[in-house]
Parts: C-alpha cells; structure tokens; sequence
C-alpha cells in the first residue's frame, strides 16, 4: 500500500563493535531495503575512511567523537559518510569504511520507507555502483 508511515529503528552499538558491520547486520537482520540514516551520536577510538577521490582508505587511532553520520542504508547495499573531532575539535570526514571502533557508544536511529527499494546498480558514468530507487 503506498504511502505507509517511514518506520524507525533505534539500536545501539557497544565499546569494541564496528561502525559499518554494526549498521549493516542489523539493516540485515530487520530486512531494512530503502533506510537512511536519521541520527547517530557516539564515539570512536579508531576511524577508517575514504577521502573524496581517493582509492584507497586512511585511518587514524585515540578519542574521537562522531559528529556525523549520514547516508543510505539497505539490505542490497549501504552507502554511508562520517564526520568525526578530536580533542581539539579538528574534524575530518569522508566515505565509512570497516574499522571505525566504538569507544562508548553509537546511538543510532535508521528511518526506513515501506514504499522504495534502495538497489546498487552499476553506473556507466561514474563506474561505481550507485543508488537505484525502485518501487515495493
């Protein structure tokens, strides 16, 4: 039936669990095909990720709060970007990789549409795999 309500799911990650994995196995344990990130606070001790253009990831190890977190989520593939601070307040951010470590917390509320699918496919313009959005 179009037009359902967005549904919400609020979960937690524990110290030691990884960002990306945690998001990812729980968007598939809740079958979550079209979900996108609402909020997410937390800390880190380690961040991994790809900066813009770049073809491999960079990394970085101490106390890290998460200032944001943002993109697509589903069970057909994640696309997902952190922000993170320091103890200074120097930010960095870029495309999230495995290997971001939970120092604390990662309180996370993912939103989900009943209505969409959210697909990877391939993109003959920019030779990755970009969102496709189909009809439930």
């Amino acid at each position: 039936m179009p037009g359902q309500a967005a549904r919400i799911h609020p979960f937690r990650l524990l110290p030691g669990e990884d960002l990306r994995e945690g998001i990812q196995r729980y968007t598939d344990a809740h079958q979550i095909e079209a979900g996108y990130i609402m909020t997410c606070v937390g800390s880190l001790t380690d961040w991994h990720l790809r900066f813009a253009n770049q073809p491999e990831g960079t990394s970085g190890s101490g106390h890290f709060e998460i200032v944001s977190l943002v993109g697509t989520v589903s069970t057909h593939g994640s696309h997902l970007h952190l922000s993170v601070a320091d103890s200074t307040g120097a930010m960095i951010g870029g495309h999230l990789l495995e290997g971001n470590r939970i120092y604390t917390t990662a309180e996370i509320v993912i939103g989900e549409s009943p209505d969409h699918r959210f697909l990877r496919e391939d993109d003959g313009s920019t030779g990755y795999r970009e969102l496709s959005i189909k009809p439930r």
